[in-house]
């Protein structure tokens, strides 16, 4: 984070959390003066949305889903005494797309069942992770990658990358058991990363054996004990194989 951006996201931690220990002093229950209790509401909201995207910013995941938490009252509960937050579905979209990065898919179901009909269909911040969420259950993983280019706003980038990292390790697991070796470019192209040095990051975080010929190798072990032994794959281990190698033409 550059110098500059690190003042002004310090400066507004700093804001957020005077602002929230004032608020200790409100009461945020509707009263009879409605007006004032009002106010103080959306002065409350305020504060939490800002330190959810703060948090964001940041990068502090737990410190976001203690937000979110707090403003759900706000969205859910209150809404009868509030007029609706600009940002109301932005971060509720940022949630489902936070469940979805943490592979909390019933949570993420439980939550998307709390929001009206025409906001799922319609609101470009919940369509969003909605997308995301029928691509990975279609195995279309291309189009998780194609869709970090297209986020709702700069703030879904962290848990987009999240979410980018998990897929790669699913697409990473299904290359380790359908392939004996595979070229390091193909390797590059299945995972979607843009360069040598990326995927050779890549393979050296997941222990990949990379032979003289630019290929990585995988479970060279096993293969040459079982040559030794003549023993052939059994019929499962071969079906489990077309299995992955089918995924990853999905994938592709």
């Amino acid at each position: 984070m550059h110098d500059k951006a690190e003042f002004i996201v310090n400066a507004v931690f700093h804001h957020v959390l005077n602002f929230q220990i004032a608020l200790t002093q409100f009461s945020f229950l509707p009263s009879n003066n409605a007006a004032a209790n009002q106010k103080e509401l959306i002065l409350a909201r305020d504060v939490l949305e800002i330190g959810a995207q703060w948090a964001v910013a940041t990068k502090d995941v737990k410190a976001f889903e203690r937000y979110i938490s707090q403003l759900k009252c706000y969205y859910f509960d209150y809404k009868d005494h509030l007029p609706e937050s600009s940002f109301m579905y932005q971060l509720l979209g940022l949630n489902l797309l936070f469940l979805l990065s943490q592979n909390r898919v019933a949570e993420f179901h439980t939550e998307l069942e709390r929001l009206p009909v025409d906001i799922i269909r319609a609101d470009p911040y919940v369509r969003h992770p909605i997308a995301l969420e029928q691509y990975l259950m279609e195995g279309s993983y291309n189009k998780i990658f194609l869709a970090k280019g297209n986020v709702p706003a700069v703030s879904y980038t962290l848990f987009m990358d999240t979410l980018l990292d998990t897929v790669r390790g699913e697409i990473a697991a299904c290359i380790e058991k359908a392939y004996l070796s595979i070229p390091c470019s193909e390797a590059a192209r299945r995972l979607n990363l843009q360069s040598q040095q990326a995927v050779l990051e890549y393979g050296k975080k997941r222990n990949w054996t990379l032979g003289n010929d630019n290929c990585y190798h995988f479970n060279a072990a096993e293969e040459t004990s079982a040559s030794n032994c003549g023993i052939l794959p059994s019929s499962e281990l071969a079906e489990q194989t077309i299995e992955y190698a089918r995924h990853l033409e999905m994938i592709v």
